[in-house]
């Protein structure tokens, strides 16, 4: 019988920023799978606050701007926010790496080269129908790029801005089964998944309502499986 603590359910909750027109919002939502021998871990929850998340900012040959936002992975001297224990991205061999690429037009930006060469690298472009030129691809906006041969990785913009999201990590090399949100080796593992929600709902839902709403003066913040809150840290100067 599996044990709960080895899953926690979550919740993700918006604001309403606009209450005469739509509210777009653009989220991207990142699995990281773990091995077979991590997945029982307990789990770990840790909220990476905008504010703490490293920014590299580079100005290419032709004055353009590019801002690298470090998720995961370390960027040459620039140190990534800490990573949950147990995720593939806590080991070094794995050369997991999450970044987010804001690029003005004329930008150009040489992103270095992985460390360990079985890594594998893919560039999605997305925003407002833009390009990127990556390694003298052109790359449209809602289509990636996957490098084929180690080494660094050129991005440059033509005379619009780009975004991009950059994945990086080396397989784990192991069976995967997926249905619905659960990720496991085996399909046996799946209807196990299944099973102990329905019995323990991992924990239970903390609200009153299944679609709760909070205040419009309440700001950020995470609650804990501890019942604890945590809030970004407040601004200096």
């Amino acid at each position: 019988m599996a044990d709960r603590r080895q899953r926690v359910s979550h919740s993700e909750m918006f604001p309403l920023l606009d209450e005469e027109s739509g509210n777009p919002f653009e989220l991207f939502q990142i699995w990281l799978n773990l091995p077979a021998a991590d997945k029982k871990a307990d789990p770990e929850f840790t909220m990476l606050w905008n504010e703490d998340i490293p920014v590299v900012e580079l100005t290419g040959p032709d004055g353009g701007t590019a801002r690298i936002t470090i998720v995961a992975g370390r960027y040459g001297d620039t140190e990534p926010p800490a990573t949950p224990s147990n995720s593939w991205a806590s080991r070094a061999g794995s050369d997991v790496a999450v970044w987010l690429l804001d690029l003005q037009p004329h930008a150009r930006v040489e992103l270095p080269a992985a460390t360990h060469t079985d890594a594998r690298r893919v560039l999605y472009v997305h925003g407002d129908g833009a390009a990127a030129i990556i390694d003298g691809h052109d790359v449209a906006d809602g289509h990636g790029y996957v490098q084929t041969s180690p080494g660094t990785t050129v991005v440059e913009t033509g005379d619009s801005s780009a975004h991009l999201l950059l994945l990086q990590a080396v397989p784990i090399g192991e069976p995967v089964a997926q249905h619905g949100p659960f990720v496991m080796n085996t399909r046996e593992e799946i209807a196990q998944a299944y099973d102990d929600y329905q019995r323990t709902q991992f924990g239970g839902w903390p609200w009153d309502r299944t679609d709760v709403v909070h205040p419009k003066s309440e700001t950020r913040f995470a609650r804990h499986t501890d019942g604890r809150l945590e809030r970004p840290a407040p601004a200096v100067g």
